[in-house]
């Protein structure tokens, strides 16, 4: 079977969805899959790098705009979408024209239930493109139960939906020999954006700080829309010296950042998957998350789980995870581990093949 995958919309700094992109891609070429990769003509080197099992097409142009413009009205008619089996769009887009059996994977439905928390422009467009990947792909991949039961309520004409979950680098994100950090800290990690619950957990700090005066909150990940907000509310924070702002972060140090904090808080309102939470059991870690969510889907009780957006509830939660310690502690770690072990990149792939397979008709 030869797959077209269009690996045009992973940004520079890789994480969530382009992570996904990216595991999927280095691993369908060992699995049987002629692979073609369509990048961006800029963007050649690192998915040759990270797919060498698979050929890399540059066929899209650079900007946001005229990249989704090709997409929509040439890639379908290219001769590399002529010669796939199937096409894949891992991004909520397909393009409109072309006969090539499609797949289109649907991340979240965000744009539909929170429309506040994206970019109103972004939200229309994306509310479009799921609808039209709704009613012109062959077959949708959705990254959880949680996201394809929300999309059976939205949108009642579907083609089928193959569920497929994320996985985790077991190899790479694993629990560490216990080291002392220069301070204890709570770590987030996220693009920071309005949906991630950064007011809140902001909220919260200046609570836990008060009780707990060695305890620092470092944030990492890139900046998302609305960063703006966020820095406000650092700079004017009755803690504001202890917390550290750490932007995005290397694959290479995120497994020890994640293993060496006290706590890891992903308070995320929504979410369609919540990566982070799996990469921070993976490595043992003591997880406070959103419940009512996909992430406490995920953790299955390995996780401490408070209401979203209830910052005298995270405060409260927080403050029982970092003051875990002892058995009690391995313990929670030892279960997080376990959970994760269920989610792997291989099963995620075996799910991509009985799409594509469906999407041909096999």
């Amino acid at each position: 079977m030869r797959v077209a995958l269009d690996v045009s919309a992973v940004p520079t700094h890789v994480a969530g969805a382009g992570r996904y992109v990216v595991e999927i891609a280095r691993r369908l070429p060992a699995a049987g899959v002629d692979l073609a990769l369509v990048s961006r003509r800029d963007d050649t080197e690192r998915w040759r790098s990270w797919a060498p099992g698979a050929s890399v097409e540059p066929l899209v142009p650079t900007g946001r705009v005229p990249r989704l413009l090709v997409e929509a009205w040439r890639l379908g008619t290219t001769k590399v979408a002529r010669g796939a089996t199937v096409w894949h769009g891992p991004h909520y887009t397909m393009p409109r024209r072309g006969s090539t059996p499609t797949v289109v994977t649907v991340h979240d439905v965000t744009f539909f239930t929170h429309p506040q928390y994206h970019e109103t422009a972004k939200a229309a467009f994306f509310r479009r493109a799921i609808r039209y990947a709704a009613a012109h792909a062959e077959v949708l991949v959705c990254v959880s139960e949680f996201t394809a039961n929300q999309l059976r309520e939205i949108v009642r004409e579907l083609p089928p939906i193959v569920v497929a979950p994320h996985g985790v680098d077991l190899e790479r994100f694993h629990p560490e020999s216990p080291t002392s950090p220069e301070v204890p800290y709570a770590l987030f990690l996220g693009t920071v954006e309005p949906r991630k619950g950064l007011d809140t957990l902001l909220e919260a700090f200046a609570s836990v700080a008060r009780d707990t005066p060695d305890l620092e909150l470092w944030l990492a990940g890139q900046a998302g829309w609305a960063e703006q907000d966020v820095r406000r509310l650092v700079e004017r924070h009755p803690a504001r010296s202890r917390i550290r702002r750490l932007g995005f972060v290397d694959d290479a140090a995120l497994p020890s950042l994640l293993a060496g904090a006290r706590a890891v808080v992903y308070p995320s309102r929504v979410e369609g998957f919540g990566l982070p939470v799996l990469e921070a059991m993976a490595c043992g870690a003591v997880v406070v998350t959103s419940s009512g969510t996909v992430m406490e889907e995920i953790a299955d009780g390995a996780a401490f789980v408070c209401p979203p957006g209830d910052a005298f509830a995270l405060a409260a939660t927080l403050q029982q995870a970092i003051d875990l310690d002892g058995e009690a502690r391995l313990d929670l770690g030892r279960r997080a581990r376990k959970r994760a072990e269920a989610f792997t990149w291989a099963s995620s792939v075996e799910r991509h093949l009985a799409a594509y397979d469906l999407a041909a008709g096999r």
